[in-house]
């Protein structure tokens, strides 16, 4: 599985880095910042990697609240996290906050898009 993340988003880096933290082997970190290789195992440009975290499970690609979902799944110390996200009416919540705090944090973080382009 690999985890596609913005690196120079300092917000960002901060929660993966408590992940990496966990040293999960099967979790393969991938940095989106001017990176096309993660353009093309993906199939999503800069602007929309920027935009959410991607997982890459196989040959599915996740994005957004989804992909949090399946990253916590597989890290035993977040599982909690994955149990109580999962229940339909709180990921519906959680689907639509995430989209919001994502939003800012890419209009924070867009400047990148100019280095990547």
């Amino acid at each position: 599985m690999k985890v596609y993340f913005n690196n120079s988003c300092k917000i960002c880096k901060a929660e993966i880095d408590l992940y990496k933290k966990e040293k999960i082997d099967e979790i393969d970190w991938v940095d989106i910042t001017d990176n096309e290789l993660a353009e093309n195992e993906t199939s999503k440009d800069s602007k929309q990697l920027l935009r959410r975290l991607h997982i890459k499970d196989g040959e599915k690609v996740l994005g957004g609240a989804e992909a949090f979902l399946l990253l916590w799944k597989k890290m035993p110390k977040y599982n909690f996290l994955y149990n109580f996200f999962k229940l339909p009416i709180i990921f519906n919540i959680f689907s639509i906050i995430y989209e919001i705090l994502a939003f800012f944090l890419y209009l924070k973080n867009r400047k990148q898009l100019k280095k990547i382009n």
